[in-house]
């Protein structure tokens, strides 16, 4: 029970934060003048005068090419930092230079918002790697995201798209920084190190040595949350003691991963000029959100029929790989909402979740619509109900619109390449692993399958968790999810830049009486019917050969 109502009550604080937060960004990211400019303007000012940024409306071919650019340039930045880390000053523990490809997956990882980790924090990077790539990265990842998400909304609404390099700044000092700035200092407050000092040496009660590590973790855990980066300090992640010590630091871990995502269809409604839009894309994916709560409950809930079957007690349900600090239900909450969010962080093994308690992190990754990770995410939520839209116009016989502008081929091919991305990004090299390197597969059976595929689906969606049974530190992983990270996050973005570009271009039409209303619960249920439809069609054979399978050989 009160594992359930400290569920209650997480819902109850994401709610009620997602509103003021959302309209907070809609001013944070308005170019008229505004008080937020007065407050911020002594940070950005210097920093957009020594950049030679000017406050530019850009077209979507330019916008898409600064930030690819930039981010080009941060990638190939911290990939020489990884590897001439063993010469670099903060290196108490005398870590060596990251392997070629290691250095290459792990910047492509954190670029993309992805901070899939084929190496262990602790022992795999020095302080300075962490404080200077890592966590700068961390901060810039999601900032180019949200400014995208920011220049699609606008050319939704009939707005100039704006500058990628002021938005990109205005999401780094006016909403990650000062909230980071705030929850670091919290984080501490629970105990998290905040430190330069090397590792600690204690003796155990055996009389052996232990070397604890410890470093800056406070400051670069509020930024792994907040962001939607989710790539953890220490190996362990979330589930280490130093990094979650407390039940108060897990859910507060929790609600900066929803924070910004549950925020933008307020921002959207605000910034498209009909609120109650926003409201109804807010609730269909609450719907969602809360039955993959209560379907990862259920499943873990159940525990394992295999091991009831030999007469073990599985009254306490599934606790194989859970901190029995954070108990069942603070788990599997933990599991839904780093996959909703696409962070990314788990404060338990997803390799030791139930067969359809795996699933369920599973879907929320090749779905990417359950609020979705910052920015990006919501990108895909705006693309499926321009899909849901035109889906409505083709069962009555009419040209559909969006925001008062048809939706029509260019813009109906463009997504339709989006849709196929990911499936493509996902299955093909899923399918070239199981095939060529079946050895770095710890099991042989459906849950092999389960693990080879959860690798993929999580660098498509930038996702970053992992079922860790996988020897993926090797060039082959190394850099076939380097290039699974790199497009996925890529190839999106721009062709959705171009979508917003070109409804831009098209002259406003007004309502008539056939105009499908998109503020009414119907096109709510309309949107969350489309995401299940099309997510379930594209992978619904694969997930029955994983996860669907291993729960069938479980039963009695």
């Amino acid at each position: 029970m009160a594992g359930l109502l400290s569920i209650g009550i997480f819902l109850l604080i994401v709610v009620t934060l997602a509103k003021p937060t959302g309209l907070y960004i809609a001013r944070a990211f308005d170019y008229s003048p505004t008080t937020l400019d007065r407050a911020f303007g002594w940070l950005e000012k210097p920093i957009m005068a020594l950049s030679g940024i000017q406050k530019t409306n850009q077209t979507w071919k330019q916008y898409g090419l600064s930030l690819v650019f930039a981010n080009a340039f941060m990638i190939l930045v911290v990939y020489m930092i990884f590897r001439l880390q063993h010469l670099l000053p903060l290196n108490p523990g005398n870590i060596a230079a990251m392997e070629p490809t290691l250095a290459f997956n792990t910047a492509i990882s954190f670029m993309t918002n992805t901070n899939l980790q084929h190496y262990s924090g602790e022992s795999g990077m020095s302080y300075l790697a962490q404080m200077l790539a890592i966590v700068f990265l961390m901060f810039t990842a999601p900032a180019t995201t949200l400014a995208a998400a920011m220049a699609f909304i606008r050319g939704l609404a009939g707005k100039p798209l704006g500058n990628f390099f002021v938005d990109m700044i205005r999401s780094i000092t006016r909403i990650l920084l000062p909230i980071a700035i705030v929850t670091s200092l919290l984080f501490v407050s629970q105990g998290v190190p905040q430190t330069l000092e090397p590792s600690v040496t204690a003796a155990t009660m055996e009389g052996a040595e232990q070397h604890i590590a410890r470093g800056p973790v406070g400051s670069f855990l509020a930024i792994k949350e907040l962001g939607n980066n989710g790539g953890g300090f220490f190996g362990t992640n979330s589930a280490h003691p130093l990094e979650n010590p407390t039940n108060l630091s897990n859910l507060l871990q929790m609600l900066l991963m929803m924070l910004v995502t549950t925020a933008l269809p307020f921002a959207y409604g605000k910034m498209v000029g009909n609120r109650k839009q926003g409201l109804v894309l807010f609730c269909a994916m609450g719907v969602m959100f809360l039955v993959m709560i209560g379907a990862s409950l259920a499943a873990e809930s159940a525990g394992n029929p295999a091991l009831g079957e030999i007469g073990m007690d599985s009254s306490q349900g599934s606790m194989e790989g859970k901190e029995a600090r954070f108990g069942l239900e603070a788990s599997s909450l933990y599991s839904v909402v780093t996959t909703a969010s696409e962070t990314g962080a788990v404060n338990t093994m997803h390799d030791t979740l139930t067969p359809l308690g795996g699933l369920v992190p599973l879907a929320n990754m090749m779905l990417n619509t359950i609020y979705g990770g910052i920015g990006a995410g919501f990108m895909n939520v705006l693309m499926y109900a321009i899909i849901a839209v035109f889906i409505a116009g083709l069962m009555v016989g009419r040209t559909p619109e969006f925001l008062g502008k048809k939706i029509e081929s260019r813009e109906m091919k463009l997504i339709a390449i989006v849709l196929l991305v990911q499936p493509l990004l996902i299955l093909v090299p899923s399918a070239i692993a199981l095939m060529v390197y079946p050895e770095t597969v710890s099991n042989p059976g459906f849950h092999g399958l389960t693990q080879v595929l959860y690798e993929f689906t999580s660098s498509a969606a930038n996702n970053g968790s992992g079922f860790e049974g996988l020897g993926d530190n090797t060039p082959f992983w190394n850099m076939m999810t380097g290039a699974v990270m790199f497009f996925g996050r890529y190839i999106g973005v721009i062709l959705l830049l171009a979508v917003a570009g070109s409804l831009l271009a098209k002259k406003p039409v007004p309502d008539s009486i056939g105009t499908f209303r998109t503020d009414q619960p119907l096109f709510g249920a309309l949107f969350a019917g489309t995401v299940f439809v099309v997510g379930a069609l594209t992978f619904f054979p694969f997930v029955v050969l994983g996860p669907i399978a291993e729960q069938l050989t479980l039963m009695p």
